[in-house]
C-alpha cells in the first residue's frame, strides 16, 4: 500500500479485519503504518497457510482479528483466536499456521 493510501486511513475509525481480504490458497497483506519507530501490517491467511519459523531483530506484537491459528514461540505452542494477542520477543524463533482462515495484525517495534 502506497504511503499516500496509508495516509487516507489516518484520523478514521477502522475495523482492521475489514482492511485485508482473504484470498484462496495464499497469504495477503496490507501495511497501514510504516515509519522509523515501527510498522503495522495486516495479514489474511487461507486455511492451512502460515509463516514458517523465523526470527526478527525487533519485538513483534500479533493480535488475531478473525479465525484461529496455532503459534509457536521459543519452543512453546499456543492456540489463538480472534481478540487474543501475543508478543514475539526480538531474535526468538517463532512461526504460525492457520487452523481456520484467519486474519492478524502485526506491529513491529523498531526503536
Amino acid at each position: 500500500m502506497a504511503k499516500e493510501n496509508r495516509a487516507e486511513l489516518q484520523g478514521k475509525v477502522l475495523q482492521l479485519a475489514d482492511l485485508v481480504a482473504y484470498q484462496d490458497g495464499t497469504v495477503a497483506s496490507r501495511m497501514i503504518v510504516n515509519n522509523r519507530a515501527g510498522s503495522i501490517t495486516l495479514f489474511s491467511f487461507d486455511e492451512d497457510e502460515g509463516l514458517s519459523e523465523h526470527t526478527a531483530p525487533y519485538d513483534a506484537v500479533v493480535t488475531i482479528l478473525d479465525g484461529e491459528c496455532e503459534v509457536w514461540v521459543a519452543g512453546q505452542t499456543h492456540q489463538m483466536k480472534a481478540g487474543e494477542t501475543i508478543i514475539f520477543p526480538a531474535n526468538v524463533p517463532h512461526a504460525l499456521s492457520g487452523i481456520t482462515r484467519f486474519k492478524m495484525s502485526l506491529t513491529m517495534i523498531r526503536e
